[in-house]
């Protein structure tokens, strides 16, 4: 079982900052069939509420009458995307996207959104779009980096990583792409590089967040892949003691007793 996927895939500010009403955040858990290399598949579900989005600048590209048309139609976007109802978010977003191509949250949405449906040159294409017109974000980079992993292309990823790692936004975004450059390493055969670019230190905290939780399962599997099985088995067990039920640790740590 290899390790699991982004889960900073979200909207990033300002979108996320005027989705504020009834919106509990959208993160994503991987692509929804979960059969990409780099996901686990299944995770937990979460509960949804409509998502009110509301995007100042379509004032000025469509004018007013216009934007409150979209606006709406954003917000049931987005609310589909919450509610994991991915392919309607796709239907949706699609033409808010063509008639609006220069808007950057409807670029990063349906990104994520083509993300989570597994189609990464689609999905390639709508993020680096909003990485242009959002004057350089790495919001979405460990997303964007691993449908460039998906897709083999592993240098991206290396780049992206560079580009995230440079700009240091937040420890939880900085881990989603290093695990996902780890992977991407994994991928090409690299097992000591991409556990050291994991585990170099790394000490996994009592009270650990998701983030740092994410980063000890992608390490453990690491470690089991490259055959050292007693770091693995030992990394696998203090997650279960920390959180039982994470992920399909639990059965991993007791498959290499």
């Amino acid at each position: 079982m290899p390790a699991p996927p982004p889960r900073r895939d979200r909207p990033s500010k300002p979108a996320e900052e005027s989705a504020a009403k009834g919106d509990e955040r959208w993160i994503d858990e991987g692509p929804s069939d979960g059969k990409k290399k780099g996901t686990t598949g299944g995770t937990k579900k979460r509960r949804t509420r409509n998502v009110d989005v509301t995007v100042p600048e379509l004032t000025t590209l469509v004018g007013p009458r216009r934007a409150a048309t979209l606006e709406k139609r954003m917000s049931e976007a987005a609310t589909a995307f919450s509610a994991e109802r991915y392919p309607e978010a796709r239907s949706i977003l699609g033409p808010v996207v063509a008639e609006v191509p220069d808007l950057p949250e409807a670029r990063e949405l349906y990104g994520l959104t083509l993300y989570r449906l597994g189609r990464w040159r689609d999905a390639v294409k709508e993020l680096n779009a909003f990485v242009e017109l959002s004057g350089g974000s790495t919001e979405q980079h460990p997303v964007l980096a691993d449908c460039y992993r998906a897709l083999g292309r592993h240098k991206e990823v290396s780049r992206l990583w560079l580009e995230l790692k440079d700009a240091s936004p937040t420890g939880e975004l900085v881990t989603e792409g290093r695990i996902v450059a780890a992977g991407s390493l994994a991928d090409q055969g690299e097992l000591a590089e991409a556990i050291l670019l994991l585990g170099k230190g790394f000490s996994l905290p009592k009270h650990a967040k998701e983030h740092q939780l994410r980063r000890a399962y992608a390490l453990a599997d690491l470690y089991e892949r490259a055959g050292d099985l007693p770091q693995a088995r030992e990394l696998f067990s203090r997650i279960v003691k920390i959180e039982a039920d994470y992920l399909d640790a639990a059965e991993r740590a007791a498959g290499l007793a």
